[in-house]
């Protein structure tokens, strides 16, 4: 991965072309209604994720659990979270960004609107991750569990809803806060970050680098706003809740 940069960047290209293209074809065609396929394609990924979240999050807390925080966001990851299962499932995490980019077709064949939140997550989220990865991002084990979590959760919520088996107390409400609770840790945890980083005597005692932490500060407080934005237009106001659209 460290060998083929261009790679993550190609595949967001030709993810923008399709998206274009794909809006234009459907503009004046009937949508397909492929919801057993989406039903299928939401609850592997619900399964994924849950998976995921389960060989991960052990590792995170044993980390917090014997080390400091600081040095649970400056230690070489290699040692805290980057082998064994916890480090394969790191990996698939990183590489699933890429089949998640399947999302939109759903939402293109169906007609349903696309808006900014969507795609714009979907490609920053490829680049940082991938960024991150091959830069050994000592946080990214947070990210990775946070994740996991709440992705398992949202899409096991489009799953009951493609099958319209979602219960009366699942509010999508709920699943929309988490994925805001997801983005304040986010930037709490960059934060915390450059605080560490610019005390450090030297970058082996603190290996973030900053540039990978300025991306994931921009990335976390830019979702953060467009998050809430989506909430107050939801939530907020006159109209009653509808189930949420994917956002991420």
């Amino acid at each position: 991965m460290e060998a083929h940069p261009l790679v993550p960047i190609g595949a967001c290209l030709l993810y923008g072309l399709l998206m274009v293209a794909g809006q234009a074809y459907f503009r004046t065609r009937e949508p397909l209604r492929a919801r057993t396929s989406l039903a299928a394609w939401n609850l592997f990924l619900a399964l994924f994720s849950l998976v995921g979240m389960l060989r991960t999050f052990p590792q995170l807390v044993h980390n917090l659990a014997t080390l400091t925080l600081r040095e649970n966001l400056c230690a070489n990851p290699q040692a805290t979270y980057g082998s064994g299962s916890t480090g394969l499932w790191v990996q698939l995490f990183i590489l699933s960004k890429f089949p998640e980019l399947i999302d939109t077709v759903f939402i293109i064949v169906n007609k349903k609107k696309l808006i900014f939140l969507h795609w714009y997550h979907h490609i920053t989220v490829l680049l940082y991750c991938w960024h991150s990865y091959v830069t050994k991002s000592p946080p990214g084990i947070f990210f990775v569990v946070m994740n996991y979590t709440v992705h398992a959760s949202m899409y096991g919520y489009y799953f009951l809803m493609a099958i319209r088996a979602r219960p009366r107390w699942l509010n999508p409400m709920i699943v929309t806060t988490m994925q805001i609770s997801q983005m304040v840790v986010g930037v709490a945890v960059t934060l915390l970050g450059f605080y560490y980083s610019a005390r450090a005597a030297d970058h082996q005692s603190c290996r973030i680098k900053r540039e990978n932490n300025t991306a994931a500060f921009v990335m976390y407080g830019s979702y953060l706003f467009l998050f809430l934005q989506f909430f107050v237009g939801r939530y907020v106001g006159t109209q009653s809740p509808v189930a949420s659209k994917k956002t991420a």
